[in-house]
């Protein structure tokens, strides 16, 4: 298939690996650590093994690349609220469904109770939903990066032309930028050692390579966009590795066939119409991040569900057993979880990361890379 298997080439991929080797030979005896920040890095680097074909010099970390998993429970709650408390119909994608939330219940467990809980494939799913029930109130949660803002911008702008007063949104669309901030300010008993970024790929198609470079900038930390495929994630890590040796920090682009330095003019033009800048936001790992979320504007607030039901945002602290917060912020690996693979995996899921088809943990059990571990390891690679 073009396109797609050219970049599974197991020729190029040795290839691949022995110029990583040489490269890092050229750099003495330091070590390497790069956090890719895009779940569809971490599974692309548990599925095909990519760890296993590098110098034991380079340590990949995980970082809050998967939306599902940086949600707070406090905003899984809310939704919930409005199932159950105020009688709507709440539409969501499917992974977030299964998202443990307070007193022991999920979305999914919600709906078990009663609530009217709907799984779409997009917000406009949810638009077509509300123009077929025009008795019911329906909410969509709306979650992700950039990548999935601007069909929820689509949803509000078509909701508005059809006239609909029974839609609305639950906003937790996050962004990118400043959860790399937050990981390169992090006090000091948070903090990870990195030397460079795997930049996101699908988000990078919509905000461009643009707004990476004040972190090679002000930070001297490389970044280096990829695409999913092994070879994009093993080409991305080499121009990581002659970055750090050549001694330059600048923001680099594999992923040409898709990315621009601009991204998608149409969808930013399109978000900045319909959304705005929220002054706070809690991430699960991260705590409260300053203007790293979105809301609606107040010309939308009509579609706004935290307005129109007046659901309060509560914080509830994770689960006392789960790893996640440190696991999202690149302080520990799955593995490192005392419950990984035994109270907690996808068939009954604890923490977030273990439920979402982009969380690190999920990634890790489903390929069995923690079945290759040394007994006693503490810190792998990847």
């Amino acid at each position: 298939m073009k396109y797609i298997d050219e970049f599974r080439d197991g020729d190029l991929a040795r290839g691949l690996a022995g110029a990583i080797a040489a490269a890092v030979a050229a750099g003495g005896e330091r070590e390497y650590r790069f956090m890719e920040f895009c779940g569809g890095h971490t599974h692309a680097i548990s599925r095909y093994g990519i760890a296993d074909l590098l110098p034991p010099q380079i340590r990949l970390i995980h970082g809050p690349g998967c939306p599902v998993c940086v949600l707070p429970i406090g905003r899984i709650d809310q939704a919930i609220a409005l199932a159950i408390e105020h009688d709507v119909t709440v539409c969501s994608y499917g992974d977030t469904l299964r998202v443990p939330a307070s007193g022991n219940l999920s979305l999914l467990k919600a709906k078990g109770r009663g609530g009217d809980i709907a799984m779409v494939y997009s917000p406009l799913d949810a638009v077509r939903l509300a123009e077929q029930r025009p008795d019911r109130q329906v909410t969509f949660l709306a979650i992700g990066f950039e990548t999935t803002t601007a069909p929820t911008a689509v949803a509000i702008a078509q909701a508005r032309a059809k006239e609909l007063t029974n839609f609305s949104i639950l906003s937790n669309h996050v962004l990118t930028p400043p959860a790399m901030h937050a990981i390169l300010t992090a006090p000091a008993d948070e903090a990870v050692a990195l030397d460079g970024f795997i930049g996101p790929a699908h988000v990078s198609t919509v905000i461009g390579s643009a707004p990476y470079e004040p972190f090679c900038q002000e930070y001297r930390k490389p970044v280096v966009i990829a695409g999913f495929e092994p070879l994009d994630v093993m080409r991305a890590i080499h121009m990581l590795v002659l970055q750090v040796n050549q001694g330059r920090a600048e923001v680099e682009n594999e992923f040409t066939r898709a990315v621009t330095r601009d991204g998608n003019a149409t969808a930013k033009a399109l978000v900045d119409g319909v959304f705005e800048l929220r002054e706070s936001f809690e991430w699960r790992g991260l705590g409260s991040v300053p203007f790293s979320a979105l809301r609606l504007r107040q010309e939308y607030a009509d579609f706004d569900a935290e307005r129109r039901y007046f659901v309060p945002y509560v914080p509830v602290p994770d689960h006392k057993g789960c790893e996640c917060a440190a696991i999202l912020r690149g302080q520990k690996h799955p593995v490192e979880c005392r419950i990984f693979g035994t109270a907690c995996s996808p068939d009954s899921p604890v923490g977030s990361c273990m439920v979402s088809a982009e969380g690190a943990c999920a990634a890790h059990y489903m390929y069995g890379r923690f079945r290759l571990e040394p007994v006693g390891a503490v810190v792998p690679r990847s």
